[in-house]
């Protein structure tokens, strides 16, 4: 349950799900897999993804994820507040009015990405950004988050010239592999909410281990 669920929330209330990885790792498809499937189920259902998901959001991906070399020169810092702005924005206009209606919410990417690539990937402290982590996102936690974890090699590899963002093309293997160290250790910090996927195998397979996963907390998409 997210935290705000836990103070006050009503009685019916949805359930938050974030997909994380290290680049390449497919989050993008798999959400749009699994919200699918909830559609075909009649769960009603909310799929975004971060930065973006609102007309703010957007706005600061175009920024964050062009793969400039103006770009490349924005600060730990600067990157982590941006992203939090994003966050804080799709929150409040979109996952949290959400979750009152009671519905699923899958996310591509959440705060836990934020700790990931600021925190290991970029030096920043992690229990810093935790603290900003939790002002944007006024304390909501995922129920649920899935890790789909790869060699960052092969997840690079995956990624085609034109798809590539600013972290693929400026960044080195060394960032990428403290990212994905990061993911991990995130991973074993709360394995009550995460569980971790071999993304390295085919996309059917890792959308079953993650349908598997999600309907621990929603019924209707097992089987």
């Amino acid at each position: 349950m997210t935290s705000s669920v836990r103070r006050s929330g009503p009685a019916r209330r949805g359930r938050f799900i974030t997909i994380e990885g290290p680049d390449g790792s497919g989050k993008t498809l798999q959400a749009e897999r699994l919200h699918a499937l909830a559609v075909v189920r009649g769960v009603p259902c909310v799929l975004t993804r971060e930065p973006g998901g609102t007309w703010a959001g957007e706005r600061i991906r175009e920024i964050l994820l062009g793969a400039s070399s103006t770009n490349e020169r924005i600060s730990p810092r600067a990157d982590a507040l941006l992203f939090s702005a994003a966050r804080a924005q799709l929150v409040a206009e979109v996952v949290e009015p959400a979750l009152a209606r009671g519905e699923l919410v899958i996310d591509a990417r959440h705060a836990d990405s934020t700790l990931a690539y600021q925190g290991f990937g970029r030096g920043l402290d992690v229990d810093e950004l935790r603290a900003i982590q939790h002002f944007a996102t006024a304390g909501l936690v995922p129920d649920l988050t899935i890790l789909l974890d790869l060699p960052v090699e092969l997840g690079l590899a995956r990624k085609a010239s034109a798809d590539e963002n600013r972290f693929e093309v400026g960044f080195d293997l060394d960032f990428h592999r403290r990212v994905r160290d990061g993911y991990l250790a995130l991973a074993r910090r709360e394995p009550g909410r995460w569980v971790v996927v071999d993304a390295a195998r085919d996309p059917d397979a890792v959308h079953e281990a993650v349908v598997a996963a999600v309907a621990r907390l929603e019924p209707r998409l097992a089987g």
